[in-house]
């Protein structure tokens, strides 16, 4: 039996922007959420809304980059409509694509039994390609097992080649390219033959099973009716990608960020995602959340003026 409830006056409880937000069901929407600006009340307010409205909770499909921030979101919809918010499937990209892997790894040549490799793991099973590829010795300052794991991870979530990101950011080993790219193969071989993902992978290959098997990614885009994403200032090109895929024909997705912030550009974060999202979706609405609950007026003026002075930027005015 459904939790009974009082009907929700979203419109008392919530800003003219937020309340748009909210109420905003259909079509692609990117919603513009400055610093303090209840850019969390708007999303739980809004998985409260879209269950309200009669959605099934597990058609939509909450994606965040913590674990801690879905289960709050969802928590926090459960007190304030009822229990069935908690069956919105919500969780961070990896633990999503996980899920999706366990069914569907097959079509991608993983079995349903794979595992999951930790960062640690990750670079113990490099350090042991390094000594049977022979790489290491005879005076060579061939990069260490952690650094070899963050070329190759830059390389997935930055969609780059090995070149690209030697020249980039690691040009002290760009003379070790050819032994780089002997190792990046074995790696990939390795973790095949052992039934083994590391965390990048699950992004990569669920972006794989999405492109290359489109029956499967028309049916997972039926599941997912409706899709929201929080940080999205702070996806790399994989997730934008995978978020596209997923929307469908539909394209009932909301995402929400700050294009003035972003604090995960060293995993490959992409700043364009955001500022291209209307060129994605040409049918994108924007809206933005302008009003700060969180800081004075001064401080909010300086704010303003520094936002103002960046190159490429969402207008907004912070008050």
């Amino acid at each position: 039996m459904e939790d009974s409830h009082h009907p929700i006056d979203y419109q008392a409880l919530l800003n003219p922007a937020q309340y748009h937000a909210v109420t905003t069901i259909d079509g692609p929407i990117l919603v513009i959420a400055g610093a303090g600006s209840g850019k969390t009340r708007t999303l739980v307010y809004r998985l409260a809304y879209l269950v309200e409205q009669g959605i099934p909770p597990e058609s939509i499909l909450l994606l965040t980059f913590t674990r801690k921030a879905a289960a709050e979101m969802l928590s926090r919809a459960s007190e304030l409509l009822d229990g069935r918010c908690r069956l919105v499937a919500g969780g961070t990209f990896h633990s999503t694509g996980n899920l999706i892997l366990r069914r569907h790894g097959d079509r991608v040549g993983y079995p349903n039994g794979f595992q999951i490799m930790d960062q640690g793991d990750s670079e113990d099973a490099l350090g042991l390609l390094v000594g049977r590829l022979g790489l290491r010795g005879g005076g060579q300052r061939f990069p260490k097992k952690g650094t070899a794991h963050a070329i190759f991870s830059k390389m997935v979530n930055r969609s780059l080649d090995l070149e690209t990101v030697l020249e980039e950011d690691y040009n002290q080993f760009l003379e070790y390219a050819e032994p780089l790219s002997q190792l990046h193969a074995a790696y990939e071989q390795y973790k095949r033959e052992q039934r083994l993902m590391d965390y990048d992978d699950l992004l990569l290959h669920w972006w794989r099973l999405l492109t290359d098997h489109p029956g499967v990614c028309r049916r997972l885009a039926e599941s997912y009716q409706y899709i929201m994403v929080d940080e999205y200032q702070d996806t790399n090109i994989l997730q934008a990608e995978i978020v596209r895929l997923l929307a469908g024909d539909r394209a009932n997705v909301m995402v929400v960020g700050d294009d003035s912030q972003s604090i995960y550009s060293f995993r490959g974060a992409n700043f364009r995602n955001i500022m291209d999202f209307p060129q994605l979706f040409p049918a994108a609405r924007i809206i933005k959340l302008e009003q700060n609950y969180r800081s004075s007026q001064a401080i909010l003026d300086f704010t303003n003026e520094l936002i103002s002075q960046a190159r490429e930027h969402y207008t907004k005015c912070l008050f």
